[in-house]
């Protein structure tokens, strides 16, 4: 790896957001959707990365912005085709991340059979927090999200409930796109997404791993 491209501030050089949606079968109810029976992809661009200390910025297009609570896995070296049992050895660590989504958009996008790009993909519409390395994260799929919106608790979930598991999902997304060092996936969220509005303050945190804090602004120019 670079002495330049250091895994601490991957969100300034990694190329590649991909995310899976439906992971969790609460929240595919909540969305009145089926659950599939292989992930749902999408991809944001790298200019969706938010870190702590910046804002999201609400698009001017939407009136119904939602958060969506995520755990992200950042990959350590390229890998394309990769065997499940051999997965994890691509992961370099984690972070916790927020697919915020254009909901109204994302309403319509689905009506007419359009991509989800509008409602998905604006710029700030991936905030994520500090890199955890892999190291300290025994076990990815034992980890309490939560999300708090002006205080008020929003989202709480346990990545066991994730219906494809970390390996697969590396595997899977590898079959189809070559990963590389720095790229993220995003893993699904659990029940409990909602709005929020100008000025709210998001807090958001992986239980005695990470925490962070974001505030909405609104539309810009």
């Amino acid at each position: 790896m670079a002495a330049h491209r250091p895994l601490s501030r991957f969100w300034e050089w990694g190329k590649n957001i991909v995310c899976v949606g439906r992971n969790y079968a609460d929240h595919a109810r909540e969305m009145r959707s089926e659950v599939q029976a292989e992930p749902v992809l999408f991809l944001k661009p790298s200019t969706a990365y938010a870190p702590e200390g910046s804002a999201i910025l609400m698009p001017a297009y939407t009136r119904n912005l939602h958060h969506e609570l995520e755990l992200g896995v950042v990959m350590g070296r390229c890998g394309r085709a990769v065997p499940e049992v051999a997965a994890m050895d691509y992961v370099a660590g984690y972070a916790l991340c927020l697919d915020m989504t254009a909901r109204d958009v994302q309403d319509e996008c689905k009506k007419k059979g359009l991509p989800w790009t509008l409602a998905k993909s604006f710029t700030t519409s991936c905030p994520v927090s500090a890199f955890v390395p892999k190291e300290k994260v025994p076990d990815p799929h034992n980890l309490k999200l939560w999300l708090k919106v002006n205080g008020e608790l929003r989202q709480e979930g346990d990545t066991s409930s994730m219906i494809f598991s970390i390996p697969y999902i590396i595997s899977y997304v590898s079959k189809i796109m070559t990963l590389e060092e720095g790229d993220i996936i995003l893993t699904g969220t659990p029940k409990g997404v909602g709005p929020v509005k100008e000025n709210d303050e998001i807090q958001a945190g992986i239980h005695g791993v990470v925490s962070m804090r974001f505030q909405v602004q609104g539309p810009r120019c």
